[in-house]
Formats: structure tokens, C-alpha cells, sequence
């Protein structure tokens, strides 16, 4: 499986012949580049301008799931889809989200899209057991670097990738990653790539490793 940040909440998934895009965004809204890949499947946790550009990476017959709860399986592709909220008010300031959690190759990755609160057990329940975690840690919009740190703590993942923080030339203030990553603790380590993409294999998902990409 190779997991590749396209910058922002932006994720390609690919297995096999197969890719699946989560939250893409259109770049030049962001001062970001915009995503450059071609999805079978598009999965849009909520319909925010820098979540939802699906028109920009989906082909022509690419399935397109927003927001979509519950089970969902396309080709070998598990995919579960859980709702939260963008706020610690139920939804009541930002609206809601719908997390996923994406299995293929034996490996479990779940992404939070724009998650606002703690997780709370139904949640954690639903999501569990994750290999891989794409979690929002920049605040403001999202949970911040603490919050990020207890949603880790209850998941407990194998491999965190933090995601929607600040980036050279992001127009929205968010905390930039070093404001999380000043938050590790044993047993975790970090490893910053020179790429911004991974590849995993089930039988050597590293353990406890938080996962620094650089922004394509």
C-alpha cells in the first residue's frame, strides 16, 4: 500500500492498480499545489471548499462518496464511514463530519477529515483497530496539537501521519506541526520523510512511529 499526502487533509491510497482520494482540495484556494492524481473512489468527509474537489481528481467513472456513513466495499476495499463533529458543540458551529476508515492489503487506515472534538466511544469503537492514523493536528478549525494527542492515546495506532497544519504558503492560520510533534512522548518516534508519500506492507507496519511527510 502507498499512502501519499497530497498537502492539507489531501490522501491518495493506492493498492494494487486501485486509488482512493480522500478530501481533495482545488490548491490555489490554500496557496497550495493542487492534488495531481486520478482516483477510482473519492471519499469527501464534508462539503468545506478545502475538502471537496472531487472534480479534480476523479475519473470519469470514479465512484464519489460524500459524506457517506456505514459500510461501503469497492473491488478489495473495505470502507466504513463514521460520523462526528467539526466542533465540541455537536455540530452546531462547523456542521459534521463523516470519518473513514479504509482496510485493503490487511492495513487499516483511518482519516479524520476536519474532526473538532475528542473522540468520543461510539466513535472509537467504530474505528478500531487502525494501523494508520491521518490525523488533523493544527487547530483552530480541528482538534489541536493536545486534543490530536488524545484521540492517538484512544485509537492507539501503529503509524500516525499528521495532516491540516501549516505549510510554506497555506493562507489559513493553523499551528504549524512542531507545535504537535513537541508533544511526543515514549513510546513514540518520529521519522521525517524526504518524500511525500509512504509505503507499507502489513507485515512490517513500523510500531509507534509518527511519520512526517513533506508537502508535495
Amino acid at each position: 500500500m502507498l499512502i501519499r499526502w497530497h498537502g492539507h487533509a489531501c490522501f491518495e491510497i493506492k493498492t494494487g492498480n486501485f486509488t482512493i482520494v480522500l478530501d481533495p482540495h482545488d490548491g490555489h484556494s490554500l496557496g497550495i499545489k493542487p492534488p495531481r492524481v486520478e482516483a477510482d473512489v473519492v471519499l469527501i468527509t464534508h462539503e468545506h471548499f478545502d475538502h471537496n474537489a472531487y472534480q479534480l481528481v476523479a475519473k470519469g467513472s470514479a465512484k464519489i462518496l460524500r459524506m457517506a456513513e456505514g459500510e461501503h466495499q469497492v473491488n478489495n476495499v473495505k470502507i466504513r464511514g463514521v460520523k462526528a463533529y467539526h466542533d465540541t458543540v455537536k455540530g452546531r458551529r462547523r456542521g459534521e463530519v463523516v470519518m473513514y476508515r479504509v482496510e485493503a492489503e490487511g492495513i487499516s487506515v483511518a482519516h479524520l477529515g476536519d474532526l473538532g472534538h475528542v473522540l468520543e466511544d461510539e466513535h472509537v469503537r467504530a474505528l478500531r483497530p487502525v494501523d494508520v492514523l491521518l490525523v488533523p493536528v493544527g487547530g483552530v478549525y480541528t482538534v489541536g496539537p493536545h486534543e490530536s494527542w488524545q484521540v492517538i492515546e484512544l485509537l492507539d495506532p501503529q503509524v500516525v501521519i499528521p495532516m491540516h497544519y501549516w505549510v510554506e504558503g497555506l493562507n489559513l492560520p493553523l499551528k504549524r506541526v512542531d507545535n504537535f510533534l513537541g508533544l511526543v512522548r515514549d513510546p513514540w518516534s518520529v521519522e521525517r520523510l524526504t518524500t511525500n508519500y509512504v509505503e507499507l506492507k502489513k507485515e512490517s507496519i513500523p510500531s509507534k512511529k509518527i511519520l512526517i511527510l513533506t508537502p508535495p
